[in-house]
């Protein structure tokens, strides 16, 4: 008489493994439920008997019921619940693996691994562990499923590295380069809400760090937004500032000559660039992604990025405040002032800021003043990185890698494209 394992192989007909199965659960339960030696012996003659009956091999789940059957013929209900229970047990056994193991210690908060594997992501947090689950479940299927044996192997002996695994399952990219003067010049759509051109420098600061928020949320590696495309949102809001000076000098009777006008359309056009760079910094520092995590986000600073005059004068400005505020740090939940981890800055050297006699030298200074102090921000040589990249210079992605020039996809001008591309793993 054959049995069918539930791996499908056909084994003999064992009945001291009923035997054991039946012991078991026998003594689970009280001496009145209990069934004797003898009976015990005579429920698995049944159940043997009713195997060779059928004539053919047998599975191991009709075994398991031909013995609940018997249990309840012989007026033990309750060790019939015992063996039932014990039946469940061991199939969940069977379906665990070392993946359950894992999610049972990220829910028990004594997952060591988690805990060390990343320095930005905190597992006892709802929803960063909400991520590691996720992470957890979408590796084991790139274990069973979508890697190769012989590459996991090597992944797991440290011959190779699979970066982020827990998310290739999925089609989620990992590094971004945000095409944030697409969305602020064109408009753009967040959450299902239409978020117009901005009409101030400030707002389009915080229309930025939403935009922030979202990609952050999408991915699972960096991003990259360039300050060139926040500049030409200064002039809207100097223009803005000396409509509303001209009309509350008016207003009061004060003398009202275009110097005057300038100078304190000026002095808010200043005021304004240092809450906006604020929110910057601030949102970044705060916002949490739905993985749990601050936005790995870096910043571009190049001067030339936009044309010679107000634009780059203003975008100048800007540099000038960011490097400043970075200088400056945050202060952490002590009141103490600390080197925040984002946002990355990276600034770049050019023929207008390398000698003392260049017009924005001041603030190569200052970034070699912030580096010394917060270790921000890295540099890039435009001279170097054009003689690579074909002529360009672009931003490094938020993971700290270049993308190569465009082959297909070119701008109406001829160059090649960056803003808007993406990496995937």
């Amino acid at each position: 008489m054959k049995v069918i394992k539930r791996d499908g192989r056909e084994v003999p007909f064992d009945y001291t493994k009923v035997k054991r199965a039946i012991e078991a659960a026998n003594a689970e339960v009280t001496e009145a439920d209990r069934l004797s030696d003898t009976m015990v012996g005579f429920v698995v003659g049944r159940v043997e008997k009713r195997c060779a009956a059928l004539n053919r091999a047998v599975s191991v789940e009709e075994i398991q019921d031909m013995i609940e059957e018997e249990l309840l013929a012989a007026e033990r209900p309750t060790l019939m619940r015992y063996y039932s229970a014990y039946r469940l047990r061991h199939a969940l056994l069977r379906k665990q693996n070392t993946t359950d193991k894992r999610i049972l210690a990220l829910l028990r908060h004594d997952n060591e691994l988690a805990r060390q594997e990343n320095a930005n992501k905190d597992p006892v947090i709802n929803s960063t562990m909400r991520d590691y689950l996720a992470s957890e479940v979408s590796e084991d299927i790139c274990r069973r499923y979508i890697f190769p044996e012989d590459v996991m192997k090597a992944h797991d002996e440290g011959i190779i590295h699979i970066h982020d695994m827990g998310y290739i399952s999925g089609p989620i990219s990992n590094c971004e380069l945000v095409n944030l003067e697409d969305m602020l010049q064109n408009g753009t759509v967040i959450t299902n809400t239409l978020i117009e051109k901005p009409h101030s420098f400030s707002t389009a600061c915080n229309i930025a760090t939403q935009i922030i928020a979202q990609v952050a949320s999408n991915t699972y590696g960096g991003q990259t937004i360039s300050l060139a495309h926040l500049a030409p949102f200064v002039d809207v809001s100097r223009q803005k500032y000396r409509y509303e000076v001209r009309a509350e000098l008016t207003a009061v009777g004060e003398e009202c000559t275009e110097a005057k006008i300038n100078h304190i359309a000026e002095m808010r056009v200043l005021r304004e660039i240092e809450r906006g760079v604020q929110t910057i910094q601030y949102q970044i520092q705060t916002l949490l992604t739905t993985n749990g995590q601050t936005p790995f986000v870096s910043v571009f600073m190049y001067l030339d990025e936009v044309p010679e005059g107000q634009t780059r004068d203003d975008l100048a400005l800007i540099i000038e405040e960011m490097l400043h505020q970075r200088w400056q740090g945050v202060k952490n939940e002590t009141g103490v002032w600390i080197s925040p981890a984002f946002p990355k800055l990276i600034y770049v050297l050019d023929e207008d800021n390398i000698t003392e006699e260049s017009p924005y030298w001041y603030l190569t200074e200052l970034a070699a003043q912030c580096t010394a102090r917060r270790m921000v921000p890295d540099y890039i040589s435009a001279k170097v990185m054009k003689r690579l990249k074909n002529g360009d210079v672009y931003t490094c992605m938020g993971c700290r890698a270049f993308l190569t020039p465009d082959t297909r996809g070119m701008n109406p001008d001829g160059s090649h494209k960056y803003y808007g591309r993406l990496t995937i793993s």
